[in-house]
This record gives C-alpha cells, structure tokens and sequence, in this order.
C-alpha cells in the first residue's frame, strides 16, 4: 500500500519491486547481475558499522497510526514493531506476538469474530517500559477515535469488546468476519500507551516528533530536508540488529542520488532507487549490486473526480484512449516496467486476467469527445458549455524520468484538444494535504493497494473512504460507485480465497469500465548497494525494502 494511504496516503510516485515476473534472486539471475548478499558470511556479534540510505522523498511522519506514505513506513520498520510481518515470501512471522493466530491453530474462531493473540514476555519500549497487551489495546482504541487523524480504520472499526486477558494476552470479537485482519495487522505498529496516553491531543503530541518504538532501532536526530539518524536498540527482543548506526539520506534528485550512490556518499538506493535511464550505467559500476524486484506499485494519472471536467466518463476514456503509454513505457522506463489495466500487481492471486488491455487510438478519442458534445475552442482545446477541458497534472518534483512521461502525455492530449498544465511540487508538499484532501486535479503517481499482501482495497475504492468528506482511508480521488462498494464488503467477508478472487475480478472489471485512474504500467524496482553489505532483500509484500535493515550488516575481510 501502499497511504491505505499511501498516506498510506500511499504508497506515492515510488518506483517498486515487478520485473518479468520474476522474483528478485531470478530477475537478477536473468539479467546477469551480481548476487545482492554472500550467505556464508557471519553477522557480527555486536552492532557495529553504518549505512548510509538514500531516500528521493523526505520522512515526515513518525507516528505510524498518522497518514502518511511509504517513504514515512521505511522508517517505521525500524522503529516499531507489528503484531508480526510479512517476510520476503509472503508468510507472516511473529514479531510482537509468540504466534500469528488462525482458525487452525485456535486464534481465530471458526465464525471469524473472536481473535486471541498470545504476546512477548521479553518485549521493552525504547526508554526501558514494558510493552504488555494494554499497548495493543491502546493502539486499537487510538486508531478507531474518531478525534484522531487515523492513516487506516478499515477492519479495526469492527472491534468490539477487547479484552486485555494479561499483559501478554489480549482478545477482541468483530462484528463481522473480515478476512484481511491478518494482513492489516502485519503492517500496524504498536504504539506506547505510558506515553501516548498521557497527552491532551496525540495528534500533536511530541511523540510524533520522537517517536519510541520496539523496534531494532532507536531515534537519534531528525535534521529536516537533510537526514535522520537512528541508532541500535541494545535491548531488542529479536536477533539484531547488526548495524550500529542508520542514516536516512532525503536527495530529491534521483540524478544526484544516482552520483552519491557511484561516488559512496550512500550505501543503498532506497526508494525511489535508481532510474531506468541509469540502468545500463548502473549495471557497470565496480563494487556495487545491482538488483531489479518485483513490484507492487502499479503507476496511473489519478483523477480528481471531484472536479467538472473529469465527471463525464466520457471524458476519462477519451483520455485514457489518447494515452500513448507504449512509448512512455519504451521511451522513458527503458521497456523495463510491465503495461497495465489494473490497480494490482499481476503476481497477485486477485489480479483479473481478463481486463481490457490498453490501446492507444487518438482518433478514437477525438470521436469519443465529438460525440459527448466537446467542441474545439479558442487556441484549439476543445469546451462544452462554457467549460474548457483543461486540468493541472502534478507528481513530485526533481523525478526527470516522471517529468518526461508528463510531457509525452502532455502531447497526447494536445494532439486531441485537451490542455494538461504541468505543476510538480516537493513531495513533502504534494503528498500532503495537497493530495491527502483532494486539492489536485490528476497527479502521476505509483501505488501499492495491497497490505500485508492482501487485496483489499476498500481504503483506495469504498465511497466512505474519502479524507476530503470526512471519511478515513486513501479514496482521494473521491470515486463512488454503490456496486464497487457492495463488492468490496462482500470481498471481506469470506475467508476462501476461490471465492474471493471472483467478486475481486468483477470489481476490478467495473473499475477498469470507470477509469478513476488511467493505468500506465506496472512498476519495478531498481536499487543498488554497495558491495560487501549483506541481508538486503526485496520483497512485494513490504512498503519499502528497508523493511529488514535489522538483518543487515558489513561482510568483513
């Protein structure tokens, strides 16, 4: 996800993990790179060493129950720590909890609606508390209040009657079976109740500021545009952390991060990576591993339906008809991304195969807008009643290679009277209230809907989930649709995936009929390190491959 939202807001204009459909160790197999990591090297027996990782956009929420974006989440993974996560395969490992529960094992009832969840005795906060099942609880509670600016509320506003058993048991009962709990718990972290608790206002609270984890990792400084720096939790309940030191580098220019990470300013090209464009390039350079994942983020213009000139159908697919995307896809991302009709990756088990494919036809398009009454105007954009059709489009500044997909579709829409404007701003900006409460017209952007892995995607579609009237969820484009709303609740419902992945095909067949978004491809991900620094690992199934920097260590000769 992925703001859910994201902020995660989602997920925004991040380059992900999705190459052939291979998986990282295969891509990078097939593509004549060099392993990422030797396997018979020994972790060092206590933290030692610093990496360096460079970010294109900026950390700045440190609440992880806040909105925020996947950038925000890299961190996250560091700080805290969720009832257990997802690992680069898929499975969910325990983390805070000594079992990830099921209906096999007794954790889930056979009705779905009452959870139980066994904890860690040995788990301490960051400045030495215990962590017990009232952290659970409170997190669960602070996330559901609706005076709290919550990133995800989908699932957790069907707790009911949570039950702190003792410090390290807690059940709850839902109010209805809703099958992506486990997932949507894999990417929650649990916040500190002695702390929060005790403030007038969490949403302001100095908390967010200096946040206090579990996690391997602990807060040392945050020197806003420039870096943040966190430091190895001696009292950590798991193995590690390797690294005594980690440094979160923001460089906008994915140009610049590309020189820093040739020069070793930075040890790893985190998000947004390295651009196809330097791909070639990459691939020679001495003393560095160069991987291409897979990736979950799928990239689109998302519209702001909201707005006049974007609530004709009509209108959406003669936009996205005239969307030459072959070329942005060859041009500019080098052939490397996948093309795409959907908001999900197709290595996911909900992905519909039987989608529409894309095909460019401008003078389709131009028939479409004939015919749904816009005529062409003044300077040759076309109007219709008095409106001209004319939008701003905006994705993060200082991404070259976005920037030149805008200007191609830019032409695009030329060449069939509609007049796109180019306004890009820093990401610290755009993916905030900007995108968050629906201020945009269109904005390039890439996003991971799955959480944990799941499909749903009720935060991005369901008509209560829109920020701007109030609702707790990513549905910034402000998409309503009763059927898509039905679906997705009924998606949530069962437990048997067979039947889940046909109401998530039909959903995604209205979707694509709709076009909220118009898809453009499915993204990859292209990330280095240099060479001797073992444990990286990509994976679809986390917001950011940072995700396991507690694994991480220097080989040492």
């Amino acid at each position: 996800m992925t703001q859910y939202g994201s902020h995660i807001s989602a997920r925004r204009g991040l380059t992900r993990r999705s190459v052939f459909g291979l998986g990282a160790a295969g891509a990078a197999a097939a593509l004549g790179l060099r392993p990422a990591f030797a396997a018979n090297a020994a972790p060092p027996s206590a933290p030692s060493g610093q990496v360096i990782i460079g970010f294109s956009q900026e950390p700045t929420v440190f609440n992880p129950l806040m909105p925020h974006i996947e950038v925000d989440q890299g961190v996250h993974w560091n700080i805290f720590s969720p009832l257990w996560l997802p690992n680069a395969s898929g499975d969910f490992v325990p983390e805070l909890a000594v079992e990830v529960p099921t209906i096999e094992n007794g954790g889930i009832s056979e009705d779905g609606l009452t959870w139980k969840v066994k904890l860690r005795p040995d788990v301490k906060w960051h400045d030495g508390a215990p962590f017990t099942a009232d952290d659970v609880k409170f997190t669960f509670d602070l996330t559901n209040d609706p005076k709290f600016r919550s990133w995800l509320r989908t699932g957790f506003n069907l707790i009911e009657d949570i039950t702190v058993e003792s410090p390290t048991e807690i059940s709850w009962k839902m109010t209805k079976p809703f099958s992506p709990f486990v997932a949507l718990l894999s990417w929650t972290f649990i916040v500190p109740s002695h702390i929060l608790a005790k403030t007038s206002d969490p949403n302001t609270a100095p908390f967010n500021n200096a946040p206090v984890g579990t996690g391997p990792f602990m807060w040392k400084e945050r020197v806003p545009g420039d870096h943040i720096t966190l430091v190895a939790n001696p009292h950590y309940f798991g193995k590690g952390p390797y690294l005594e030191t980690v440094v979160f580098k923001y460089i906008p220019d994915l140009t610049v991060m590309f020189t820093q990470f040739q020069t070793g300013a930075i040890d790893y090209t985190g998000l947004q990576g390295i651009t196809a464009d330097h791909y070639a390039e990459a691939k020679k350079l001495k003393d560095r591993n160069i991987v291409v994942g897979p990736a979950p983020f799928c990239e689109s213009i998302t519209l702001n339906l909201s707005r006049p000139v974007f609530q004709e159908r009509a209108v959406r697919e003669a936009l996205y008809t005239a969307m030459d995307n072959k070329s942005v896809i060859d041009q500019v991302y080098y052939g490397l991304v996948s093309p795409t009709s959907t908001f999900l990756p197709r290595q996911s088990w909900a992905t519909n195969p039987n989608l529409p494919p894309h095909v460019y036809d401008p003078a389709k398009a131009k028939a479409m807008l004939d015919a749904a009454g816009w005529k062409p105007g003044a300077g040759g954009i076309r109007e219709k009643n008095g409106m001209r059709l004319a939008f701003l489009n905006s994705t993060t500044a200082g991404n070259h290679v976005r920037e030149t997909a805008q200007q191609l579709l830019q032409q695009n829409w030329a060449d069939i009277g509609v007049e796109m404007t180019i306004k890009n701003m820093p990401p610290a900006v755009i993916w905030g209230d900007y995108f968050n409460l629906s201020h945009y017209d269109s904005v390039m952007v890439a996003e991971d809907m799955m959480y944990g892995g799941d499909p749903d995607v009720t935060t991005y579609f369901s008509s209560k989930a829109i920020p701007a009237k109030g609702g707790a969820g990513q549905n910034t484009m402000e998409y309503v649709n009763p059927e898509v709303d039905k679906l997705l609740a009924e998606g949530v419902e069962t437990f048997d995936r067979a039947k889940r992945q046909q109401i998530y095909w039909k959903m995604e067949a209205i979707i694509r009929h709709d076009l909220p978004q118009l898809p453009i491809s499915q993204w990859v991900t292209i990330e280095g390190t240099k060479q001797g620094l073992i444990g990286y690992q990509p994976s679809i199934y986390s917001s950011c491959n940072t995700w396991n920097v507690k694994d991480w260590y220097w080989a040492t000769s």
